[in-house]
């Protein structure tokens, strides 16, 4: 027979067992003074990265030790621990910071109105969280030509003004005449005209984004779009070429970075214009 009289040792059955302590977790700071158990290096909290924490001395000698090592602080074991960054603040593709679960405003009664399509879909695509955020619209010109007529139906007031975006806004041009005649007629400081340089909104975007050291020059006698799809080989035939051009243009803007900051100051400024309370 099985003889099991000495199997259970009464006096060990006596000892404590050894539990091990939680250990405390203590958070990184510069200038805390940490014990390596296993080295017995000692020294103040000087840097912490990759999953590694800096000690120095005091002969100034820095040492990196593992996250993961046993510590001692004030001789406590202690379980060491990044320090929690603050949430970033999102900021939109205009560079301002992003309201958190925002709902759209109802449309304000002032506007924003620009030449063409394309000019209305960078302005949305970079500033559209801006602008949904203030309740302000951005309505089609469909060109310059018609800016008296839409103005006139429109109806600025004081409490209902009109912002304006024009393309080539520059001396002698077209535009520039068209914006000096109605600055001086009926609609008075409830209109605000401003614009860019550029013959089309697509040289608004910086053409490095695009990999050029400058946007091609076009002849007079060619339509500015037809012929910049030409110099870059791009097929130019019909309107859904030029179309798709744009949408490869559009395509390299991230943010108002992306974009001359002739363009960027104008449309800032026409947001200050009909937003500001009257």
């Amino acid at each position: 027979m099985y003889d099991d009289r000495y199997d259970h040792d009464p006096v060990n059955a006596m000892k404590p067992r050894r539990v091990s302590a939680p250990r405390r977790q203590v958070t990184l700071a510069r200038g805390l003074v940490v014990e390596h158990t296993e080295t017995e290096w000692c020294g103040a909290v000087v840097g912490a990265r990759d999953g590694l924490v800096q000690l120095e001395d005091f002969r100034g000698k820095v040492r990196a030790f593992a996250l993961s090592d046993g510590f001692l602080v004030d001789g406590t074991p202690v379980t060491l621990a990044m320090p929690q960054r603050a949430p970033q603040r999102q900021r939109t593709a205009s560079g301002s910071f992003a309201v958190d679960q925002h709902r759209a405003k109802v449309a304000m009664p002032s506007r924003i109105f620009v030449e063409g399509k394309h000019d209305a879909e960078l302005v949305e695509q970079v500033w559209g969280d801006d602008l949904r955020v203030e309740g302000v619209v951005v309505e089609l010109l469909e060109g310059a030509d018609n800016l008296e007529q839409v103005l006139t139906e429109f109806g600025p007031r004081p409490e209902r003004r009109a912002g304006v975006l024009l393309d080539h806004l520059v001396a002698g041009s077209k535009e520039t005449r068209i914006a000096d005649q109605i600055t001086r007629g009926q609609f008075g400081s409830n209109v605000l005209i401003v614009g860019h340089p550029f013959v089309d909104i697509w040289a608004a975007v910086k053409p490095e984004r695009l990999g050029l050291a400058a946007w091609p020059e076009v002849p007079r006698n060619v339509e500015w779009k037809t012929g910049i799809c030409r110099a870059l080989g791009w097929p130019a035939d019909d309107p859904a070429d030029l179309a798709d051009a744009w949408s490869r243009i559009r395509g390299r803007v991230r943010s108002f970075r992306d974009l001359e900051p002739s363009l960027v100051g104008r449309v800032e400024q026409l947001i200050d214009f009909v937003t500001v309370e009257s």
